[in-house]
């Protein structure tokens, strides 16, 4: 079974961190609706979403996919980049815990869970400004052990390399290659956003269905017009605070 993490909206989301976009007030409560529309997307698609109760101190601790790593054998736990953001780890790992043994990163990583795209048994790691080599190397070392293989990718002008290129299925890569050189996915079919849609490249695939924000037509089009099913969500108020589809969840599978 495909289980997803989730956690609540924290009420002090107007404090959370920004790198790449301009500070705009967020609606709490329509941040909150749309997140909850997110996790009942999941759970129509067939996720069992575990949903994790707010933290009120942690304005960015929505987005659970940054401080953990889970893959089918274990769950590492990263050491953030965001120095304001490592309180989120203890909370989360507690609950995932029930799940995966825990591995820990140490002084000097740093490592963000949008930086790492998984495809199989290869995970790319963006070398960005949350995450640098030591975190990728310590990744490496945890996961070398269970047959997985650690590749680095540049990353500029953007968050996360998950700003810049997701997996959307079918061996398709969608990606901006103005933040990223795109070569690194030898053997992949390479699809660009729309040059009016930059920040699109950050979409989540589950089996047969691509989630697409709603703010970006032209990218869900391209998508469908590549045969894939797709389906929008409004999730404007959370893009407010640099958030994509991926970072909003921990996806893995269960017995």
């Amino acid at each position: 079974m495909l289980t997803a993490f989730t956690r609540a909206v924290s009420p002090s989301i107007n404090r959370c961190e920004l790198g790449y976009i301009a500070r705009q007030p967020i609606d709490v409560a329509k941040a909150a609706e749309q997140h909850k529309q997110y996790e009942e997307c999941l759970r129509e698609l067939g996720v069992s979403v575990v949903s994790l109760p707010a933290e009120p101190e942690m304005p960015d601790s929505m987005f659970v996919e940054d401080p953990a790593v889970v893959v089918n054998e274990v769950a590492v736990m990263t050491r953030m980049g965001a120095e304001s953001r490592r309180k989120e780890s203890d909370s989360l790992a507690a609950a995932l815990a029930k799940f995966r043994p825990l591995r820990w990163m140490r002084q000097p990583a740093t490592l963000e869970g949008g930086d790492v795209l998984r495809i199989e048994s290869i995970l790319y790691v963006g070398l960005s400004a949350r995450t640098n080599r030591e975190g990728m190397a310590q990744l490496a070392t945890e996961l070398g052990g269970f047959g997985y293989s650690v590749r680095p990718v540049e990353v500029r002008g953007c968050l996360h390399l998950k700003s810049a290129c997701t997996y959307a299925g079918d061996q398709t890569i969608l990606a901006n290659g103005d933040w990223i050189d795109t070569s690194i996915f030898d053997g992949f079919r390479i699809v660009d956003v729309p040059r009016t849609e930059p920040r699109a490249a950050n979409v989540l695939a589950i089996g047969e269905t691509v989630l697409v924000p709603a703010a970006f037509p032209a990218t869900a089009e391209l998508l469908q017009r590549l045969g894939r099913k797709v389906r929008t969500l409004d999730i404007s108020e959370l893009m407010k605070a640099e958030a994509g589809l991926t970072c909003s969840s921990i996806l893995f599978h269960t017995e």
